[in-house]
């Protein structure tokens, strides 16, 4: 009831308004009012649905930037005027001008960017940056990245364009509404107003003109650089393939090496060292492959290397001698992994057995010997021996070649009064008896070794020798015994000995005595007849 009131209000007004100017009375149903304020809500609604949007906010920052200029371009003029007058008594007003042309300036310079034109960085898309050059397996997963990253360059763009457009169609549908009401009403809306509209409209349609053009040839841009990445990346897909079935060939290869050798090669130690030649041949040839595969200038690396090689070096002096000592390890055949050596180092001996041959060092496992009892008291040990040691430091081997036997001796000593011939028949047909095996087995391993070196002497009989010594007659026993296990023949023989020398009544074994006499010793007043006949004072 009371919106028909107020239409009632507005209709008379008009016809008041009509008959002071003299002009035809507006007729101005209550239908027609309903309907241009509908149209005025719609109007409001669109105004508020494109506040929030970027391109009208920017607009609108040009527009402020423009109204800031005349703004201050007014008050120069009255400082101006201010200044040629003679009026000293508006002191008040010529501060108020000057801090209103500093707030102006400040504000312009907020607002520089929007000086000329609005829509310069909206328009502008972002720079489509070098495509990278794929020259490796690697560099695909960067590709990919590439690709994803100007293809979301191009989806934010054209969400800015359906953003220009949507605004485009918001104001052209306020602008309809609004000329829909001056066709109602004339006086219902100002011209000005429309007019604005739309000056705003043509300002966003050229944007949008222009826009749609750079978009086009920004996503013509996309396209290219997609394709060619994409074509990089298949071509670097297909050649990783083809490396890869190389490398699986190369590798299928190694591994029928390892069967036939297994099956063909019965000695451990042998296989073991064909094994690791045939993995470093793997390994050599896998990364001979792939550097000739993704290094286009062999040359190039050739130089720097050549370059590098002096600091290297003597930077990398003992990595260098280990592997040069690993070479002459592997190819000079002077130690095998199986082998049992003797280093010695800081003035103390280690023998173990050799369980691994790397590329750096030797790795040696310390075994129960005639060393560790009488030196080291230790065993048990793995321990690692550099390759270049090979070159500064004796290293004895136990088991070179097809030796598996060595010489070992046992000392001990008998009275004087012994018979010690005796003992040393008792101890020759001792040591005979156990050693007779591994006399056997020396004597051959001898005759093959002679194939390879020039051996003079190769009578590996068992050896008794007698020597006089500060503490009776030493009676020593050589024999050969297994390189892996000296101690247990070795203590096998030395109980017989005692065993077999304890039983003569006319062999006493001598070990160091001490006598101690008590109380003071008188020299005798007279000499022994025997002694005074021969003149002995």
């Amino acid at each position: 009831m009371l919106k028909k009131l107020i239409l009632l209000l507005i209709f008379a007004c008009r016809l008041m308004y009509a008959d002071v100017n003299g002009t035809q009375p507006l007729i101005l149903t209550p239908e027609n009012s309903l309907k241009i304020e509908s149209l005025k809500q719609k109007i409001e609604s669109i105004n508020n649905s494109i506040m929030d949007n970027l391109w009208f906010k920017r607009y609108g920052n040009y527009m402020t930037y423009q109204k800031l200029i005349e703004e201050l371009t007014t008050v120069d003029m009255e400082l101006k005027k201010f200044k040629s007058s003679k009026e000293k008594n508006s002191l008040e007003k010529y501060e108020k001008l000057l801090s209103r042309q500093e707030s102006l300036e400040k504000q312009l310079e907020l607002l520089y960017e929007f000086k000329n034109a609005p829509f310069s960085k909206l328009i502008e898309p972002a720079e489509i940056e070098t495509y990278p050059r794929i020259s490796n397996p690697f560099a695909i997963i960067s590709a990919f990245s590439y690709i994803k990253k100007i293809k979301q360059f191009s989806d934010e763009y054209k969400t800015r364009l359906d953003r220009l457009k949507l605004l485009i169609s918001k104001l052209q549908e306020s602008i309809l509404a609004q000329e829909e009401i001056i066709q109602i009403d004339p006086m219902a809306l100002e011209s000005k107003t429309i007019h604005e509209n739309q000056k705003e409209l043509n300002a966003f349609l050229s944007a949008e003109e222009i826009a749609s053009t750079t978009y086009s040839l920004y996503v013509k841009k996309v396209e290219e650089a997609t394709i060619r990445v994409t074509q990089d990346i298949t071509v670097q897909m297909k050649r990783a393939l083809d490396i890869g079935i190389i490398i699986a060939f190369v590798i299928i290869f190694t591994l029928l090496l390892k069967f036939v050798a297994k099956r063909y090669i019965q000695d451990n130690e042998r296989f073991y060292m064909a094994n690791k030649i045939i993995n470093f041949l793997n390994i050599t040839l896998i990364v001979i492959i792939l550097l000739f595969s993704y290094i286009e200038n062999v040359s190039y690396l050739v130089t720097v290397l050549g370059f590098a090689s002096a600091g290297i070096a003597i930077a990398m002096k003992d990595w260098f001698m280990s592997i040069l000592g690993w070479m002459v390890i592997i190819f000079g055949g002077s130690l095998h992994v199986g082998d049992r050596v003797k280093v010695k180092k800081d003035g103390l001996p280690y023998v173990g057995d050799i369980i691994d041959i790397s590329l750096l060092r030797i790795t040696i496992f310390e075994d129960i010997t005639l060393t560790s009892y009488l030196e080291n008291r230790r065993s048990g040990r793995v321990i690692f021996i550099p390759n270049n040691y090979i070159f500064t430091t004796l290293i004895s081997n136990y088991t070179h070649g097809t030796l598996r036997t060595v010489w070992d001796g046992i000392d001990i000593f008998i009275t004087f009064d012994s018979n010690h011939k005796k003992a040393m028949y008792i101890v020759r047909e001792i040591t005979k008896k156990y050693s007779k095996g591994y006399t056997d087995i020396a004597r051959k391993q001898l005759n093959l070794l002679r194939n390879q070196y020039s051996l003079k002497n190769t009578n590996v009989e068992p050896r008794i020798y007698s020597f006089i010594e500060p503490q009776g007659m030493c009676i020593s026993a050589w024999y050969m015994t297994n390189s892996y296990a000296a101690l247990t023949l070795r203590s096998t023989l030395c109980s017989e000995f005692i065993e077999a020398l304890t039983k003569e009544e006319d062999i006493t074994i001598a070990y160091p005595t001490q006598n101690i006499n008590f109380g003071k010793q008188q020299r005798p007043k007279e000499l022994p007849p025997e002694l005074a006949e021969k003149g002995i004072v």
